[in-house]
């Protein structure tokens, strides 16, 4: 009995050690700027994704999915899971996937308007 228990409890453990992910897919010492119409957006744990429409300069577009840090470190930063609607013309500063793909890893997302979204909350002064 005591080694099943054991057995679940390793089991139980390795799962939540494997649910999170590195950022070692991403090369931050890049940063790509992309200007997109929104297709979608997903305010979800553990991160938040933005998809995006963004033209190729052929007259045809590609989809782009970025990757953002998790909604309470965004919350606290002043984004909201309304502050996207698909439609929404924004510009979005990421690191590139290293292997080509056309995702990344958001730094900071420009709306229309000029307001600045980052990841991190104010400074307290």
């Amino acid at each position: 009995m005591r080694i099943g228990l054991f057995v679940i409890a390793a089991l139980l453990a390795a799962t939540s050690a494997g649910a999170h992910h590195s950022n070692s897919a991403f090369d931050p010492d890049k940063v790509v700027v992309l200007k997109g119409t929104v297709t979608q957006w997903k305010w979800t744990n553990p991160h938040v994704w933005i998809f995006l429409s963004v033209d190729d300069g052929k007259g045809g577009k590609t989809s782009w999915e970025i990757e953002g840090r998790p909604p309470g470190v965004l919350a606290r930063a002043g984004w909201s899971k309304t502050i996207f609607k698909v439609g929404d013309t924004i510009t979005v500063d990421f690191s590139p996937a290293r292997d080509g793909s056309r995702t990344g890893l958001a730094t900071r997302v420009t709306l229309a308007d000029g307001t600045v979204l980052s990841n991190a909350p104010p400074a307290i002064p």
